[in-house]
């Protein structure tokens, strides 16, 4: 059976500028992503596995090269198409939460849904069912400020998924937990792909994440080395 390709990347470069230096972050990067996978981006501090990943997830444009999701040519689209795509396709989670002080958890799960035009009252319905699938439903109604690290990551990712993406992309979201938090993490992401068959890409550093991983691209200088 032909696996369905989620994600291709085609010789993609990213260049910055720094006074008279030009550094090459990306540097030719191409490969795929079939639906279902879980895949690690790994790779040394500075090797460009961010850039790829927000490359990946519309949030910057590239220097040359194109990314397509689904079948769709993100290249060709304007800003408003390219929120438009992320808000419905791609869920996100990043090192730091970045939830909403002022809204309880269950008010920060839901906002990618209100903004889409979701009722409230189903809004509300699925945030719950989300929150109770990251093992968070009795901690709806606490404030981040009341969350654990990891309680608050989980809420992202419940946040992230909420909206059923076709993708998920996942920034070293264990760096800034524990060891135990930070595995409750990983299994949770590892149950999200076996169990609901969701597509995952992840940037990790951390050698004891590759076991999780049914995939691992290794990025260095910009370039893929490996890819296993």
């Amino acid at each position: 059976m032909k696996r369905k390709v989620k994600i291709e990347v085609v010789n993609l470069k990213k260049y910055y500028t720094l006074g008279k230096t030009i550094v090459k972050a990306l540097n030719g990067v191409s490969f795929k992503v079939y639906e279902g996978e879980f895949i690690g981006i790994m790779g040394p501090s500075g090797s460009g596995k961010s850039t790829l990943l927000y490359q990946i997830g519309l949030l910057d444009f590239p220097t040359e090269g194109k990314v397509i999701i689904d079948g769709v040519d993100t290249s060709r689209m304007d800003e408003k198409t390219r929120c438009e795509f992320r808000l419905k396709k791609l869920g996100f989670v990043f090192q730091q939460y970045r939830l909403m002080p002022e809204l309880t958890a269950l008010e920060n799960v839901i906002l990618p849904l209100i903004m889409q035009g979701v009722e409230y009252e189903k809004a509300v319905k699925r945030g719950m069912e989300i929150l109770e699938r990251v093992g968070l439903k009795k901690r709806a109604h606490h404030y981040p400020s009341e969350l654990s690290g990891g309680e608050q990551q989980r809420v992202s990712i419940a946040r992230a998924i909420v909206n059923n993406p076709s993708i998920l992309l996942a920034d070293e979201p264990t760096a800034n937990l524990d060891t135990v938090s930070g595995t409750r993490i990983m299994e949770l992401f590892k149950e999200l792909n076996e169990k609901h068959g969701q597509t995952i890409v992840m940037v990790s550093h951390e050698p004891e994440h590759e076991k999780y991983f049914s995939r691992i691209i290794y990025i260095k200088d910009g370039v893929i080395v490996n890819e296993g």
